[in-house]
């Protein structure tokens, strides 16, 4: 049986699940704008989003039997994305620490300050969690119950981070509240 492009996630799951590689092809052509855009907009330069979209849907397709349809399939390789690229800074920042001496640490923050403040470097300058929530929220459109499934945290913290995270955008963009969501 062929995929058809105008399937259900669900039902394309299920047959991808019982090995129809068409099936999931069709997952894939569906979700992958998204999936890059959003591992861009939460940092990633062009060539580690690709590789880590692709280690993404390796996993979703080993995994894909554990798809619960509750969102949509991009919503859910979204969230595998996004903590796979989590894993890899936080790996990345500790051979950063290991290599660099504090001075040149603390030259580079300086540096960082120094710069514009354009939304890239507003959303770098957010904790970890708070940059997530936001490219999560406003990023890829998902709505704080889907980033909370995705990220298997409380919808309250959620919206804590999102609220707290548009509070610094602002305070470092200088905008309003309209204008920072229109730029997110």
């Amino acid at each position: 049986m062929s995929a058809s492009s105008s399937a259900s996630d669900a039902w394309l799951a299920q047959l991808a699940a019982r090995g129809d590689r068409q099936a999931f092809t069709e997952l894939v052509r569906r979700s992958a704008p998204q999936v890059g855009a959003l591992l861009r907009r939460m940092g990633a330069q062009r060539a580690m989003a690709e590789d880590i979209a692709q280690d993404a849907y390796i996993a979703a397709l080993r995994n894909i039997s554990s798809f619960r349809s509750e969102g949509s399939f991009a919503a859910w390789t979204m969230s595998i994305a996004a903590r796979l690229y989590l894993r890899q800074r936080r790996r990345e920042a500790r051979l950063e620490l290991l290599a660099e001496p504090i001075d040149s640490q603390l030259s580079t923050e300086q540096s960082i300050a120094d710069e514009g403040a354009d939304l890239d470097n507003a959303l770098a300058n957010l904790s970890t969690a708070e940059r997530m929530c936001i490219s999560l929220c406003y990023g890829a459109g998902l709505t704080h119950v889907e980033i909370a499934t995705a990220m298997q945290a409380p919808l309250g913290t959620v919206k804590s981070h999102v609220a707290r995270g548009l509070r610094k955008l602002r305070k470092q963009l200088g905008t309003s509240n309209t204008e920072t969501e229109r730029q997110v």
